[in-house]
């Protein structure tokens, strides 16, 4: 499968499915935005997560998150649920882990780590929301290898530097939840996320 690449007309709606190409047609799919961040978070992280989750929503993307009941994975899911009609999903490392109670599809791999490789390959950008731990280093590592576009979202100096080396163009450092959104529609209006563009909103499931 490969993915048709367009120009993101700035006057048009805002992104929210792009067009998966298998041979020479193509079809509809949701944008889906892949949430990283530590289970024992700091609680600036946690707010950040909430807001950030509610807006990806509001923009009519699909969430996705590590889906368990704790940290960062859960505040987001959680945010994303104060929109009607949201959809969160959650890719799981085992089946003994507790489910968010706001994700709507659990995806149950009983892969441990490894999973963090679909939860990077399932979306089409990455938000490191807090980098203190492995696992979401992991996932922004494994993002840059994919070629995705990262957006670290209150990165200390420290972690920007090092991961501004490490990914160059691919990475984006922000301080806001709203500015995390405005770095993806940038990366659309430039034509630099994972080559993909919305054609038009999304009207329902």
């Amino acid at each position: 499968m490969r993915w048709r690449r367009q120009l993101f007309d700035k006057c048009s709606v805002e992104p929210a499915t792009i067009t998966a190409c298998s041979g020479a047609r193509g079809h509809q799919v949701r944008y889906v935005v892949g949430v990283m961040g530590p289970s024992k978070a700091r609680r600036k992280d946690l707010e950040n997560a909430r807001a950030l989750g509610e807006l990806i929503a509001r923009r009519e993307w699909v969430l996705l998150t590590g889906g368990r009941a704790v940290g960062v994975m859960h505040a987001a899911s959680q945010g994303a649920k104060k929109v009607p009609r949201s959809l969160t999903v959650g890719v799981l490392p085992t089946t003994k882990d507790k489910i968010s109670k706001y994700v709507d599809v659990a995806i149950i791999t009983e892969m441990g780590n490894a999973r963090n490789n679909v939860c990077v390959l399932s979306s089409q950008v990455i938000v490191a929301c807090g980098l203190g731990g492995s696992g979401t280093v992991s996932e922004v590592a494994l993002a840059l290898k994919a070629g995705k576009h990262v957006v670290l979202l209150g990165a200390t100096p420290v972690e920007e530097k090092f991961f501004k080396n490490l990914g160059g163009r691919f990475i984006s450092s922000v301080e806001t939840p709203e500015d995390a959104i405005n770095a993806i529609l940038k990366r659309f209006d430039e034509g630099e996320v994972a080559d993909l563009r919305a054609l038009e909103p999304w009207h329902g499931y």
